[in-house]
């Protein structure tokens, strides 16, 4: 691997800006100044950026909060990207785990291990998804079943059995607050299932995928490297799924 590619992917600054400091000799490899960007590295040399190591790791696990208005996407020519919100120095192979729709907000998984996040999204690794939701419309414990039962949401699709917990109705506002439970994705699901009771969607928030929490202290638009706790979870929990 290029000298240059091993920092960037640390995320150390841009390639432009890793590429001087290099020239400036502010990088050491294995105790001497590394002045060719493009010096190879078979993985054993020991690296210094500044008088700090700098180890590799293959693969990276971000927790993301994301805000409505937002592409669940790895890049757009025309509107902004959950990866946008990462910066520049984000390591390129990173991509979004599943996908939340535009104005859909809450803990979206960005990582660049794609085994992981085919378990994790596969509906027979049984990792479930719990999202918060406020509908226009009174739902009822006959929507609850529906929901246990699997909904009709096209002429040829039924969905998995889901979990609908109401957590307020407000018979003045004609609207519902709930939680629901589900273990697939499909295109705008959770509304469609919702329409096919009768209601509206008005927010969609995303809290949990299988071990995985939103971390309320984690502000819209800002994200933060999981946890060890937290990706052992992860792990764990697709490992788990497997068949």
């Amino acid at each position: 691997m290029r000298l240059d590619r091993f920092l960037s992917d640390m995320n150390l600054g841009t390639r432009k800006e890793l590429k001087k400091a290099i020239r400036d000799g502010r990088v050491l490899v294995d105790g001497r100044a590394a002045k060719d960007p493009g010096m190879t590295l078979s993985g054993t040399e020991r690296v210094t950026y500044d008088g700090n190591p700098v180890a590799y790791h293959d693969l990276e696990y971000w927790m993301l909060h994301k805000p409505a208005g937002i592409l669940t996407a790895t890049m757009d020519k025309k509107q902004k990207t959950v990866l946008d919100l990462m910066g520049e120095t984000r390591r390129k192979d990173l991509f979004p785990v599943g996908r939340l729709d535009r104005d859909t907000t809450g803990l979206l998984l960005i990582t660049n291990d794609g085994a992981l996040a085919h378990k994790l999204l596969a509906p027979k690794s049984h990792v479930d998804k719990v999202y918060r939701v406020l509908v226009r419309g009174i739902l009822t414990k006959k929507d609850v079943d529906a929901f246990a039962a699997g909904i009709r949401i096209g002429e040829d699709l039924v969905t998995l059995p889901a979990v609908l917990d109401i957590q307020k109705t407000d018979p003045v506002a004609g609207t519902t607050e709930a939680l629901v439970t589900i273990r697939e994705g499909k295109f705008h699901q959770i509304k469609k299932m919702i329409a096919a009771c009768g209601g509206e969607v008005l927010a969609l928030e995303r809290l949990q995928m299988g071990p995985l929490r939103l971390d309320p202290a984690l502000a819209p638009g800002a994200y933060r490297p999981l946890t060890d706790a937290e990706k052992a979870a992860l792990l764990a929990a697709a490992a788990g799924g497997e068949s």
